[in-house]
Formats: structure tokens, C-alpha cells, sequence
């Protein structure tokens, strides 16, 4: 449930904050007050598209903050835990701002998130019915969408898209492979060759540092046998070595010592490098002991450098690159194949469309049998809403195959009783349209999982005791879901049980709207003001009163 909109410099709002109760809710006020404004902030706080003119003139950003109420055992927490943005339990906040050079941020729960993720959590808190929401039914599009809606399957119309685009994609390599044999062959043969000489020559990753370490000592055996039997030598050899002479300064000191105890720590270091001197002596003398030449290891390893080299020149790669070419090499072979064996790629075009085909079944078969009751809901509702004896059909027929599966969807009417069933476009005058739109919303709203609907003018080309059954069916909606309503009908204001009125005034030079809940007795003014005259009088203010009932 939408609990609260707050809004600031957008378009012609300065600040505004609102609280919203459950049931039903409207926003009255004269035409171009900015009663649209609001529901275009708080599309803006749903993932709607960001403008730089929305900001208000002089104003740096707009910022909208939007707190929802839910259950917490519903979808939205489910999407909120699913996504790491749990924020306090059962309340969500979503923030939206919008920078005058027109860029923008969005937050849940004070967590910065994608446009995508705002959307995808506003599908589940509220559903926005725009004013000229029943014209878009005449579109074939826009009916089949609504009544895969209402059957709750719009799960599987992605999976059933997807499908599509599979099946589209094998067909298309498919018909290349079979229109491109010559250039295949020609790729096959170039990353054959490119794979057999790589793969012979098998370079890994880090061998060639490993190799060029390798022929360096190899190379210089005998200098470093030489170098190091010398060094150590020099090290632990006779008296003049350094090692001994290490040895008699130790003594040395150790006969100071005795004198001063502050030498001790001079003294540990000398032990130190006593010990540290021979040890290195020794690794010396075994490592000029063991080092011996091998021409055969060298030759090896010397064409081995030669082979990695001239491999490099051939395919016009480094060296350090020749392992990830030679993976390419191989990726684009198993490719290469795959494009050449036609009978594989056949069969995977035809098993791609055996699934399509299956999902679509289901798909067509769910419409089928979920479109006549929903038709018959439709119905009963044009019943209520003055159209008594009309009626609601359905009608499904084969469509070629495409992303939304193999059926048309044509919606059915007859408004009045005696008339026979014609297509929507072809029957109903802009009333009745509106009529039926806001029959369908409330029949499909119904099987929506969002609990707010809002409904911006829905009611358009209506009036009279038509306006007031309107009215009295947004009521019953309103006692399960939370509805809000842009309206200029008295009967229909009157029916909701919180209504909030939208003026506009001159501010410092600035137009600028404004929003306040009303009490009962401005509710009777602002019902008088909606019934129209040039003057308020005590008559209109008496039929006011008599539409509100008991809450005048």
C-alpha cells in the first residue's frame, strides 16, 4: 500500500508531502492544476524515464521519495530479500533524483540500484492506469497482453519470447551454413591448420619465462660451476678467508665483552654471521660440485626457444600470446564445425522449434480455456456499470508463429442487450470505451498482485448516473485494494473516502501547484465547485452535501 509521496521541485510542485489511507482516494482540482503532476512523480519514482525539463524551473534537482507498506510475506519482500534490500520489515522507500542537466539516481531502501531493479519492484507495489489507458484496447497488441495479465501468465510469455528467439537464431545459422559452404570450408580449414600447429607445437602458459631461465643456466654451467666453487673458497677456505677472519673478530669481542656486558648484543650479531656465513659456504661448495655441463640439455632447450619463436613470426602473435591464440584457434574450430555439419545444425534448428512450438501450445491452450470466464467477469461487471444487457466476449484465432505465440486476440462486444457481438473498435462510442476499459481494469486489477491501483481519468466521456455508478465500483474495489483516482466528477469524488484537492497559484513570479487533504465541509465545497455554475450557491453547496451522504 502506498503510504506516502514526497516530492520536491518537480515541474510545478515546490515541496509537497502526502499520506495516503487504504480504500478508496482522489485528487480533484481544475484542469491544468497539476493533478497529473503527482502521478507522473510518482512514475518517475517508479523507473519512469528521467527529463531534465522536470526539474522546476531554477531548481538544481528534483527529488521523490515514495514509502510503501507490504506484507511480509508477499512478492515484494520476497524481491527485497532476493536482492540484499530488505530495509525495515513490511516498509520499503524509493527514492528518485533527477538532475536539471537530466541526469538521475534511484534508491531502495537507501541503497543506489538500476532503473531496471525500480521497475521490476514497482510491478509488484502498484499498477498505473493512465487517461487514455481504454484507447490503447483498440490495439490487437495491447488485448492480448491484457488477457495474458489477467491469466497471470506472464512468466511464461518471457519463456515463450525466449524460446522464440532461440528458434529464430538456430534458423538463421542454419540457413548461413547452408548459403556459406565455400567460406566455412575456407574457416575451417584456416583454424584447422592454426589448431594442428599450435597444438603440436603446446606451448603453456608461463613455459616460455620457465624455458629462457633454463637455457640461461644451462648456457653459463661451467662459469657458474667456477664462480661459486671460487666463492666459496673464499668464504671457509684457509686462514685468509673471510670466514676465519669473521671467526678471530668474534673471539675477539667475546674477550671485550667479558669486560663490558653491552658488547653482548655485537656479540649475538657476530654468531649470527658466523653461522649465516658458513651456511652459505656450504650451499656453494655442493652447488659447484654438482653443476656440470649438459650440451644435450642446451641443444633441447635451444630448439625449443627457436621452434616458440619462428611459431610466433608465422601466426604474427607474441610469444607470451601464442597459448590464449592457440585457445581461440580451437574455439573458433569447434564453431567452424558445428557451421559445417548441416544434419547438426538441422536438428537443433528443429528441436528449438518443437519447444517453442510446446510452450506455445500451452500457451494458446491457457488463453482458451482462461478467456471465457474472464469474459464472463467482464460482463457482470458492465452490468454494474450501467451497461445492463451488454456483453463481453473473447475471441481467439490461429495467428502466424511469432515472440507472443501462435494466436490473435480479439475483443468482443455488444453494448447494449438486442446487439450482437462486434469487434471493440467497431462498437463502442467514447463512454462506453471507458466503460469497458475500466470494467477490464478492475476485472484484471483483481488478478494483479499489486495492492495500489491508481487510475488517471479513467473516467473521461462518462457523466451523469453513469458517473455515479463508476464511482460506487471504484468503492467496492476499494475495500480489498487501495485505489487512488484522478477524476473531474463530483459523483465519482464523492464515493471515495479521502479526497485530495490540487490548486495552482502565482509564487514569487512562479506557477506553482499545491495539494491538501480536505475535511468534510471543504469537501462540500470543493464537490460544489465540481458541479459547476459560475456562482456558489446554496443550492449547489445542498446537492454537494446529498453526494457525500454522511461524510458531508
Amino acid at each position: 500500500m502506498l503510504l506516502s509521496l514526497a516530492i520536491r521541485d518537480f515541474v510545478l510542485v515546490r515541496q509537497l508531502e502526502l499520506s495516503f489511507a487504504p480504500g478508496f482516494s482522489v485528487l480533484t482540482g481544475e484542469t491544468g492544476a497539476g493533478k497529473s503532476i503527482l502521478l507522473g512523480a510518482l512514475g518517475l519514482a517508479l523507473g519512469g524515464r528521467a527529463e531534465g525539463d522536470s526539474v522546476r524551473t531554477g531548481a538544481e534537482r528534483s527529488e521523490i521519495a515514495v514509502e510503501f507498506g507490504f506484507a511480509e510475506d508477499s512478492a515484494a519482500a520476497a524481491w527485497l530479500l532476493e536482492h540484499d534490500l530488505p530495509g525495515d520489515p513490511g516498509v520499503c522507500l524509493l527514492r528518485r533524483t533527477v538532475e536539471a542537466g537530466g541526469r538521475s539516481r534511484a534508491q531502495i531502501n537507501g541503497v543506489t540500484v538500476t532503473l531496471a531493479q525500480l521497475k521490476a519492484l514497482g510491478e509488484y507495489l502498484i499498477d498505473i492506469h493512465g487517461q487514455h489507458a481504454h484507447y490503447s484496447l483498440l490495439k490487437p497488441a495491447r488485448q492480448l497482453a491484457l488477457l495474458d495479465d489477467a491469466l497471470g501468465q506472464m512468466g511464461q510469455m518471457v519463456a515463450l519470447a525466449m524460446a522464440w528467439r532461440g528458434w529464430r537464431a538456430a534458423e538463421q545459422t542454419l540457413l548461413e551454413a547452408e548459403t556459406q559452404g565455400a567460406a566455412l570450408a575456407q574457416a575451417l580449414a584456416q583454424w584447422q591448420w592454426v589448431a594442428d600447429d599450435l597444438g603440436r607445437l603446446a606451448l603453456q602458459v608461463g613455459e616460455w619465462a620457465t624455458l629462457n631461465t633454463e637455457h640461461g643456466r644451462l648456457a653459463h654451467a661451467a662459469e657458474l660451476a667456477s664462480g661459486t666453487g671460487t666463492i666459496a673458497a673464499e668464504v671457509s677456505g684457509e686462514d685468509a678467508a673471510v670466514l676465519s677472519q669473521v671467526v678471530n673478530a668474534r673471539q675477539r669481542l667475546a674477550a671485550l665483552s667479558e669486560l663490558d656486558p653491552a658488547l653482548a648484543e655485537p656479540l649475538a650479531l657476530f654468531d649470527s654471521a658466523v653461522a649465516e656465513l658458513d651456511e652459505a659456504a656450504r650451499y656453494l661448495t655442493r652447488y659447484a660440485a654438482q653443476a656440470e655441463l649438459d650440451p644435450q640439455a642446451l641443444a633441447q632447450a635451444e630448439t625449443r626457444l627457436a621452434d616458440i619463436t619462428t611459431a610466433a613470426r608465422r601466426h604474427q602473435v607474441s610469444v607470451d600470446a601464442l597459448p590464449a591464440y592457440w585457445d581461440t584457434a580451437r574455439g573458433h574450430l569447434d564453431a567452424a564445425l558445428r557451421s559445417a555439419d548441416i544434419d547438426g545444425l538441422r536438428a537443433a534448428a528443429t528441436a528449438a522449434g518443437a519447444l517453442w512450438q510446446t510452450q506455445a501450445d500451452a500457451v494458446s491452450a491457457a488463453r482458451r480455456a482462461g478467456a471465457l470466464p474472464l469474459a464472463q467477469r467482464v460482463t457482470e461487471t458492465m452490468q454494474a456499470l450501467a451497461m445492463a444487457g451488454g456483453a463481453f466476449a473473447i475471441e481467439i484465432t490461429p495467428s502466424a508463429p511469432s515472440a507472443q505465440g501462435q494466436d490473435t486476440v480479439n475483443f468482443m462486444v455488444a453494448p447494449h442487450a438486442g446487439q450482437g457481438l462486434k469487434p471493440l473498435a467497431q462498437t463502442a462510442s467514447g463512454g462506453e470505451l471507458s466503460r469497458i476499459g475500466l470494467a477490464l481494469q478492475t476485472v484484471v486489477s483483481a488478478q494483479s498482485g499489486a495492492e495500489t491501483l491508481i487510475f488517471d481519468e479513467i473516467d473521461a466521456g462518462i457523466g451523469g448516473r453513469v458517473a455515479g455508478v463508476v464511482g460506487q465500483q471504484l468503492e467496492v474495489l476499494g475495500r480489498t485494494r487501495q485505489i487512488i483516482c484522478v477524476t473531474h466528477l463530483p459523483q465519482v469524488a464523492a464515493a471515495a473516502a479521502q479526497q485530495f484537492a490540487v490548486t495552482k497559484r502565482v509564487l514569487d513570479g512562479q506557477a506553482v501547484s499545491e495539494v491538501r487533504r480536505l475535511n468534510a465541509a471543504e469537501r462540500v465545497e470543493e464537490i460544489a465547485r465540481m458541479l459547476g455554475g459560475l456562482e456558489m450557491t446554496a443550492a449547489t453547496r445542498a446537492h454537494a452535501a446529498e453526494l457525500l451522504g454522511p461524510a458531508a
